[in-house]
């Protein structure tokens, strides 16, 4: 009987010591996710400060714009069209001079101006690509390498004529969204293939990302499908999640689905799935 006592308390201790590493594991687990919080939101106050600077310069360049153009109305040798190119070579120059704020940078050529769009995402420098404008008779696109899904006629159309600097700035927008977009499909894809069950299918926009990934219970897996729709074309985080899972799994596998869609809407793809396949999740309860 004593033994038995002594085998029971082993048995408790171990119990404990298990509880006690599993503790010590998730706390250092969620200490990373919160520094990774921490540096995401220090990031995105980065951003949003260079933002206000941008279109603080922005309006200014506007400013004079306006400025320009009313000197020209009051005067009408300036109205000529040799005036008119002089006024665009001047605009063009000062976006020049803005630019390297919103990772655009240019310079000038025999036939106008080359402008090249750097991408990021999370720090990381990504491809570039540029867009070579004529400045006469009137500002047109002479060359460009612009992947063909991004709608580029539609901006310059928009913008083009009015407002290069308009111009520019949305259309990094949309190179800066596909390319994190892309970004945490080739990440996922990369650092989680053991998890995906396939490929991740995706369109040449990465606007639509459709994948399976696995989740265990009870020593058995069940798949998780999840389609991400990306309805706003200059934003790298899903504007539709829907996440499910095969009708045999528990209940508790239907709440985790609820947790997952909500998660990525909210944090890129890749950084989600860390946060939930970094350790093994008990979706049954300890005993």
């Amino acid at each position: 009987m004593e033994e038995g006592k002594r085998n029971s308390a082993h048995g408790v201790f171990a119990h404990l010591e298990r509880l006690e590493a599993e503790a010590r594991e998730i706390a250092v687990k969620e200490e990373k996710m919160k520094q990774e919080e921490e540096k995401q939101a220090r990031l995105k106050a980065r951003v949003r400060e260079l933002s206000l600077q941008r279109d603080m310069l922005l309006a200014k360049v506007r400013l004079q714009k306006k400025l320009r153009e009313k000197r020209a109305m009051s005067d009408p040798a300036k109205s000529s069209a040799r005036a008119v190119l002089e006024w665009k070579i001047k605009n063009i120059k000062g976006m020049l001079q803005i630019s390297y704020l919103t990772g655009i940078s240019g310079k000038q050529t025999k036939q106008g101006v080359c402008f090249c769009i750097s991408t990021a995402y999370e720090s990381t420098y990504l491809d570039s690509y540029y867009v070579h404008l004529l400045v006469k008779p009137e500002v047109q696109i002479y060359q460009h390498s612009v992947p063909t899904f991004i709608p580029l006629e539609e901006i310059a159309k928009k913008y083009l004529q009015t407002d290069i600097g308009r111009f520019l700035s949305v259309l990094s927008d949309h190179l800066n969204a596909y390319a994190g977009r892309k970004y945490q499909a080739d990440q996922l894809q990369e650092h989680f293939s053991d998890q995906i069950e396939g490929t991740v299918q995706r369109n040449s926009l990465c606007n639509l990302l459709v994948f399976n990934y696995k989740v265990s219970s009870k020593s058995k897996t069940f798949p998780f499908n999840v389609r991400l729709l990306y309805g706003d074309l200059c934003c790298s985080l899903p504007t539709e999640v829907n996440v499910s899972c095969t009708p045999d799994a528990p209940a508790s596998l239907a709440e985790m689905a609820a947790a997952h869609s909500d998660l990525f809407r909210r944090v890129a793809l890749h950084k989600a799935f860390r946060s939930f396949s970094s350790a093994e999740e008990s979706v049954d309860g300890a005993p």
